[in-house]
């Protein structure tokens, strides 16, 4: 094979890979993120944290198993959150599945529940959330993406009387022996869960 078509292979299997890794990227972020809501962050260029969970049932879904019950937490104006899963991953990571679910009489935007710090774009999100190791005295908060963004349910505003909606959050994984936390969202009373693997 000459120099030449040896030069012309390569440069069409780097513009295939190119090709390929385009269409991945763009496949990655497309979709409707499944909010039901279509929402965005508010400077308009970043999705939502909460899209990078999978949608198959993986760690980090939300509220895969909806209709398990570890734990329930009852907070003013009618809002209950029920927990269904406290996952420890391979990864070195636990993600908590819920629902959130309004039994008031107004809308609810969970702007109390997220954290003070100042560079997070969403104002309506579970980022304040943490997981308390009791015995170990040890408070682990939730994590964040290379954006600063958390990596939990965000946009969580409007949520209507009678609605709810499922959310997640993932957090650094305490010790393995570590089997018994208590989950903590601010205004709400902490639900003590066992984390599974």
């Amino acid at each position: 094979m000459s120099i030449r078509r040896t030069t012309k292979a390569a440069r069409g299997a780097v513009g295939l890979a190119g090709a390929v890794g385009l269409a991945l990227v763009v496949a990655g972020c497309g979709g409707g993120g499944g909010d039901g809501g279509g929402a965005k962050a508010s400077d308009g260029n970043k999705p939502p944290a909460r899209s990078t969970a999978p949608k198959d049932g993986g760690p980090g879904s939300p509220a895969a198993d909806s209709d398990k019950v570890i734990g329930e937490m009852k907070g003013p104006d009618g809002v209950v959150v029920t927990l269904h899963s406290v996952v420890r991953d391979s990864g070195g990571f636990v993600t908590v599945n819920g629902t959130v679910a309004n039994h008031g009489n107004r809308p609810f935007n969970a702007i109390n529940w997220r954290s003070n710090e100042t560079e997070l774009r969403s104002r309506s999100s579970i980022s304040g959330a943490t997981l308390v190791d009791k015995a170990g005295k040890k408070r682990y908060l939730v994590l964040r993406d290379t954006n600063g963004e958390c990596l939990c349910t965000t946009g969580l505003s409007g949520l209507m009387p009678g609605a709810s909606r499922p959310i997640f959050a993932q957090f650094p994984a305490p010790p393995a022996k570590v089997t018994d936390v208590d989950f903590q969202l601010p205004t709400m009373p902490p639900a003590s869960v066992q984390i599974t693997d």
